[in-house]
């Protein structure tokens, strides 16, 4: 892959997970200081299955905010709450100073896969939570900036390609201001899929996602639980490297590279990258994009 070739104006956002122990913490934190003079666009901030890190993602981004120059999206949920209860974590996010919210369904307690059942008083799904966001307190809520998800390969709960531009077209109808997609391997998937969402009138960014996880065997597991295809030859790229993780995170770098350029080929300026809380992983991929922590770009 050579260098000269690489896209100069592209940007990029980073996913976090927020921290389950002392230890997790300490990590996170050294890939949020390590990937910080990236400049990226925003930072987000996942909720574990069924809103279980709720506070833990609220402490999270209240530190991005206080302590670092990043933007940091907070995810919220409708899982396992009610809307009075969706709406005061929506009030500890603007007490926090917390402008970007990425607004999703969620998945349910069990975990991705599970079948979602809304709290009996809570949101039925994302186009609600967003039109509540929008709403409340109509001096905030316009000021709120909010992401929803896209799925260029078909969702479990999928019931088709015009239901699943239905849903997102209601999302960008009730306010959401991009969509990110679920991560996907190779462009047609990502590029048919915004051709469609254009004919149908979507007209709000659609930014790719794009995942950095290096551990095979977890890779093939989320992307069966999301409807991911992992094509053959990234398999014959993984294949015999279980106990070689150094390899593992080189042609992962390399794969995700390679896909965003080819997208940048095509138009494509925003990217949005599954961290896993990974630094290294995720200088090295844009590092080959071409992109540099500030110091070093100096």
């Amino acid at each position: 892959m050579s260098l000269q070739n690489t896209p100069k104006n592209i940007e990029v956002s980073f996913e976090f997970f927020p921290p389950k122990s002392e230890k997790a913490e300490e990590a996170l934190w050294d890939s949020v200081r390590r990937l910080e003079p990236v400049h990226p666009k925003f930072v987000s901030v996942t909720y574990g299955a069924g809103g279980s890190t709720r506070d833990r993602t609220h402490r999270t981004v209240k530190r991005m905010v206080d302590e670092t120059d990043l933007t940091p999206a907070a995810h919220l949920t409708c899982v396992g709450a009610s809307k009075a209860e969706v709406m005061g974590v929506v009030d500890d996010y603007l007490d926090a100073g917390v402008g970007h919210i990425v607004a999703l369904r969620g998945d349910a307690p069990e975990g991705m896969g599970a079948k979602f059942t809304p709290h009996p008083e809570g949101f039925t799904g994302s186009v609600e939570l967003i039109e509540a966001i929008r709403a409340h307190k109509p001096e905030f809520g316009k000021k709120f900036e909010i992401s929803v998800a896209a799925y260029p390969e078909p969702h479990p709960d999928s019931q088709g390609l015009e239901k699943d531009l239905e849903l997102l077209k209601a999302k960008q109808d009730a306010g959401a201001d991009r969509a990110i997609t679920q991560f996907f391997f190779e462009p047609e998937p990502y590029l048919k899929f915004l051709d469609a969402a254009r004919d149908y009138g979507i007209n709000m960014p659609i930014v790719p996602g794009v995942m950095l996880q290096p551990n095979f065997k977890g890779l093939k597991r989320i992307s069966g639980l999301c409807g991911a295809s992992v094509p053959n030859w990234l398999h014959e790229l993984y294949e015999g490297l279980d106990d070689d993780a150094q390899q593992r995170e080189l042609i992962t770098a390399n794969v995700a590279a390679d896909l965003t350029m080819k997208l940048a080929d095509q138009g494509v300026k925003d990217f949005h990258f599954y961290t896993l809380n990974k630094a290294d992983l995720a200088l090295a991929t844009c590092r080959l994009l071409g992109l540099r922590p500030a110091s070093q770009a100096a």
